[in-house]
């Protein structure tokens, strides 16, 4: 099969899926309540069932205990970097900083990683997605809640990680893979058992994400100076954050190996979640044209990470 032949192969399934997502939109084929219904599976079943396979599969050793201190220290240094620019370029919006860290890994990363790399590599983003799965559902909430009207309480935070499927079934699969216990099923089978209900399950995640970001990708009556500016924003310093984490990982001795995972994350867009902290319409406008913005050039950076084989 020709390189061409194998980077349409990649590229097109996702353009396609994404122009369905804006046809079902533009014909009313799915409606508002449909999409997010979707997206409910894609959260609650199907992504659950990614993570557990993801992390059961993954290796385990102290390189990885190294991996999540790095992308967590990485991610709260990119929240540091966007406070700086907002202060720099006297911006008002107290979102900046909250754009320029965290990563949609996963209502995103996985699927392009699958497609870019394919399933049986995914351990290899697992073990650099822990880090800012953290990051995300512990201090990036806490400085949103700090920072804003709501206050989210220790208890509250708790309670919401111990209650989501996602996070649930990050901690059976590191519960599985850290402990040995998935290598010890093997010889029986019962492992590929597993393997195989995580598969089915997890099938259909990819092209359900990509048409919903499809159908959200509305971007009329956006203000774009400012989103441009927050989207430059994160471009900057995702560049400088990646330069980073590839000396980090050459300095532990970890080679080349997760390059194509740490470049996978470092063009994802922020949080999906973020726009639900705004608590003004029109900073939820603003945040969501700007993750649509950034969506769209995660998808021109996957185009080129797969034109060129990185």
């Amino acid at each position: 099969m020709s390189t061409g032949v194998q980077i349409i192969n990649t590229v097109l399934p996702v353009v396609l899926m994404l122009a369905i997502g804006m046809l079902c939109r533009q014909r009313k084929l799915l409606t508002r309540e449909g999409i997010g219904a979707l997206k409910s599976v894609v959260v609650n079943i199907t992504l659950p069932a990614v993570m557990l396979n993801a992390f059961a599969t993954m290796n385990y050793s102290g390189k990885n205990v190294i991996l999540t201190l790095m992308m967590f220290g990485i991610c709260l240094f990119g929240w540091i970097l966007g406070n700086g620019f907002r202060k720099i370029f006297r911006i008002e919006s107290r979102f900046i900083p909250f754009l320029t860290t965290g990563f949609e890994a996963g209502m995103l990363g996985y699927s392009l990683f699958i497609l870019l790399y394919g399933q049986e590599r995914i351990g290899t983003f697992a073990s650099i997605d822990l880090g800012q799965v953290l990051f995300v559902f512990t201090l990036y909430k806490i400085l949103l809640g700090m920072n804003g009207q709501e206050k989210v309480t220790a208890k509250e935070l708790l309670s919401e990680m111990l209650h989501s499927p996602t996070m649930i079934a990050i901690l059976a699969g590191v519960l599985l893979g850290a402990t040995g216990i998935y290598r010890a099923l093997q010889p029986s089978g019962i492992s590929t058992v597993i393997d195989a209900c995580t598969d089915f399950v997890s099938a259909p995640t990819s092209a359900i994400i990509l048409l919903t970001i499809g159908y959200d990708l509305e971007l009329k009556e956006i203000s774009w100076s400012a989103v441009w500016k927050a989207a430059a924003f994160r471009m900057v310093i995702m560049a400088v954050l990646r330069v980073l984490a590839g000396l980090a990982v050459r300095t532990f001795g970890m080679g080349s190996s997760l390059d194509h995972a740490l470049n996978v994350m470092f063009i994802l867009p922020p949080p999906y979640v973020l726009p639900v902290f705004a608590d003004e319409e029109q900073q939820r406008a603003y945040i969501s044209s700007s993750i649509s913005v950034l969506t769209v050039l995660t998808i021109i950076g996957f185009i080129l990470l797969a034109v060129w084989g990185i």
